[in-house]
């Protein structure tokens, strides 16, 4: 099943500053990536995807964090909760891991 992938004004703020950003294109270039195994599969193994327990998404839902970049210092985690539709990804955030 392919996900379709929703932001909310947050990520895409975020996003855009990714890419507007001439000295964060490796990191945006690694968003994208991990957008699209998202996209294909939400637990692939690249991802590491997992609950977050200190975040509920717009309707309570659960939150999970999958990574977009790995043994980096203050790597790209992607934050996101399924729905509002069945087969929907809804895109939180995309934040340095602290």
């Amino acid at each position: 099943m392919t996900f379709k992938i929703k932001f909310s004004d947050k990520a895409d703020k975020q996003l855009k500053f990714l890419k507007e950003n001439p000295g964060m294109m490796k990191q945006y270039k690694a968003v994208q990536a991990a957008f699209k195994k998202l996209q294909q599969n939400p637990r692939h193994p690249g991802l590491q995807t997992h609950e977050f327990h200190s975040l509920k998404g717009p309707n309570l839902e659960k939150v999970f964090e999958a990574y977009a970049e790995q043994n980096t210092p203050a790597a790209f985690r992607i934050f996101f909760c399924y729905g509002p539709q069945r087969g929907m990804i809804f895109i939180l955030s995309v934040e340095r891991h602290p």
